[in-house]
C-alpha cells in the first residue's frame, strides 16, 4: 500500500484535539434574541406556529429579560403587535410617543441600563395595509415613506433604542434616518439595516405573531428576488454609504452564499436574520421526532457564522444560551 503522508483524521482522533482546531465557535455575544410585546398586564400567548416563543406584555417582557440576562444574553430586538384599531394608512400609531412600543423601550432602558435594545423601523406593525410603505392607488409609494420611517426612528431613540433596524426596504431610508437621527443628537444610536432582505416564503410565522401580512399583493415590488446576489452587493454599497453600522442578510439559512458574499467584500459587520420560518421548521420535526432538534439548530446557527455573520438574531437565542450555559 502506497504511504499516506497526509492524514486529515489525526485531528479528529479526541475531544480536545477538534476543539483545538475547530475553526468557528457559536458564543453568547453572538446572538440577538427577537421578542414580541403586546398590550395589557400579565399576558402571555404562544405563537401557534412558533412552539416556545410568545407575545408577551411588558411586565412580563421585563421577566423574560432578567431571565435571559442571567443566561448571558444582553442583546434584544423587539416587535410589537398592535390591535387594528391603533392602524391606520399613515402607521401614525409608530410615531405616538406614549405608544406601547416607546414606552416599553423606556421601561426596559429603566429597569435594565445595560441591556442592548434593537427596535424595528417600518410601517407594517401599524399600517392598516400591511404594507411596509405608504400606500396610494395600491402603489407602496418610497420616498413619501422615508419621512414617516425617519420620526419613527427619533421616536424609538428617545425612548432609549441602541440599535435600530429599519426592515423596510425602501430606497433611500438609512441616508434620512442617519441624517435624521444625527440632527436630534442621537450620534451614538447605531442602524443595524435590513440590507439584503428576501420577498422569502419564510416569513409566515412571524407575520402572525403581528397579524401583519399585507392586506394586498405582495412585498416583491420592495423586497429582494429570492433569485439575485449582485443586488445585495448594491444594495449593501449603499447602506454602507449611507451611515448603516451592520448590514444584515435575511433570512439566512438559504441566503448563506449573501452572507458570504457581504463579508468577504464589505468591512462592516454583517448581521444575519435566522427567521421564524426556519425556526418552525426544525420545531416542527423535532416534535415529530424526524430530528434531534437540538443538533441540527446548533448545526443551522454555527452555518450562519460559518458564513461570516458577526451577528445572528435567532429565537433559539434564550435556549442557546441555556445550552452553552450548562
Amino acid at each position: 500500500m502506497a504511504q499516506i503522508t497526509h492524514r486529515p483524521r489525526r485531528n479528529r482522533k479526541n475531544a480536545a484535539i477538534r476543539n483545538a482546531v475547530q475553526e468557528n465557535w457559536l458564543t453568547v455575544n453572538d446572538l440577538i434574541f427577537p421578542m414580541f410585546l403586546t398590550e395589557g398586564k400579565n399576558k402571555k400567548s404562544e405563537i401557534n406556529s412558533m412552539p416556545g416563543i410568545y407575545r408577551l406584555s411588558t411586565d412580563l417582557l421585563l421577566k423574560e429579560i432578567e431571565s435571559c440576562m442571567k443566561l448571558g444574553l444582553t442583546t434584544f430586538c423587539l416587535f410589537p403587535s398592535i390591535s387594528d384599531k391603533l392602524k391606520d394608512k399613515k402607521a401614525t400609531e409608530g410615531l405616538n410617543r406614549k405608544g406601547l412600543y416607546p414606552s416599553a423601550i423606556r421601561e426596559i432602558k429603566k429597569r435594565f441600563p445595560e441591556a442592548v435594545i434593537m427596535t424595528d423601523v417600518a410601517m407594517d406593525p401599524y399600517s392598516s395595509d400591511g404594507h411596509d410603505g405608504f400606500v396610494k392607488d395600491g402603489k407602496i409609494l418610497n420616498d413619501e415613506t422615508l419621512d414617516i420611517l425617519a420620526k419613527m426612528a427619533i421616536v424609538q431613540a428617545e425612548a432609549g433604542a441602541d440599535i435600530i433596524g429599519p426592515s423596510d426596504m425602501m430606497d433611500g431610508r438609512v441616508g434620512i434616518i442617519r441624517d435624521s437621527l444625527d440632527e436630534e443628537g442621537f450620534t451614538d444610536v447605531s442602524i443595524m439595516s435590513y440590507t439584503a432582505k428576501y420577498a422569502s416564503g419564510f416569513y409566515g410565522p412571524f407575520r402572525d405573531a403581528l397579524d401583519s401580512a399585507p392586506k394586498f399583493g405582495d412585498k416583491k415590488t420592495y423586497q429582494m428576488n429570492p433569485a439575485n446576489t449582485k443586488e445585495a452587493l448594491l444594495e449593501a454599497d449603499l447602506d454602507m454609504n449611507e451611515g448603516a453600522d451592520f448590514l444584515m442578510v435575511k433570512p439566512a439559512l438559504s441566503y448563506l452564499d449573501v452572507i458570504k458574499s457581504l463579508n468577504d467584500n464589505f468591512n462592516l459587520p454583517i448581521a444575519a436574520y435566522n427567521v421564524s420560518g426556519e425556526y418552525a421548521m426544525v420545531k416542527a420535526a423535532a416534535q415529530k421526532k424526524w430530528i434531534d432538534g437540538d443538533k441540527v439548530r446548533d448545526e443551522i446557527l454555527l452555518s450562519i457564522k460559518r458564513a461570516g455573520a458577526s451577528v445572528i438574531l435567532t429565537y433559539f437565542a434564550k435556549e442557546v444560551a441555556q445550552s452553552l450555559k450548562k
